[in-house]
């Protein structure tokens, strides 16, 4: 009898401590499912959620229709590759977006919303021509003036740029792939940092992780 109880103590224990260290899928309708992030892939999250103590349910939901994952900080660091995170620390799970950014477009509109303090990654592809015997990628041009006409004047003539909403308050992207922490809500849209597109070709070609 004491075996038994003490196995099922064990099995109790193991249990709650599963409950209290657990990655959680919240969905866009509100609900809150805890549990384990298994992969995301072709759209679609694998979750295996908790039922109760001992039970779990293998999900496989729209990513559309997930608002965000919140992965277990204790377990991040060891199964973060395991679930997909990317080799520059970008979290798994995250929706994301295609986009071209056309060289003669001032401002594109990603069809994405995002919130003060959000972070997104972006990664970006491609090449644009900007002006005669000028090329560049995301990055842009290498040793590049200022010129105080471009939007934001002092970095890169070409390169990716950002911006929230309506307002002049741009942020820089280039070609790097670290966390961006957005400082205002709204739409966001990206664009190039040149000042006359008149001449301009190429794209960007982008994917947005938010």
């Amino acid at each position: 009898m004491r075996v038994r109880q003490m196995a099922w103590l064990a099995a109790l224990v193991g249990a709650l401590t599963v409950s209290l260290s657990a990655d959680t899928l919240v969905m866009r309708d509100g609900r809150r499912v805890q549990g384990e992030l298994i992969a995301v892939r072709d759209g679609v999250v694998e979750f295996e959620g908790q039922r109760g103590f001992f039970g779990h349910e293998r999900m496989r939901v729209e990513r559309d229709d997930v608002a965000r994952i919140e992965l277990d900080d204790s377990r991040s660091s060891d199964h973060g590759r395991e679930h997909g995170e990317s080799s520059g620390g970008r979290p798994s799970g995250m929706r994301e977006r295609d986009v071209n950014i056309g060289a003669v477009e001032r401002w594109t509109d990603t069809g994405i919303s995002v919130r003060a303090g959000q972070t997104i990654y972006v990664s970006a592809t491609g090449r644009v021509r900007w002006g005669p015997g000028r090329q560049d990628g995301p990055g842009g041009e290498h040793n590049s003036p200022r010129n105080d006409a471009r939007p934001i004047p002092s970095r890169p003539a070409a390169a990716l740029i950002g911006r929230v909403g309506d307002g002049a308050n741009y942020f820089f992207i280039g070609d790097d792939t670290d966390a961006i922490r957005v400082r205002e809500s709204g739409r966001l849209y990206l664009g190039i940092n040149d000042d006359y597109l008149q001449d301009n070709s190429g794209a960007f070609h982008v994917t947005v992780y938010y």
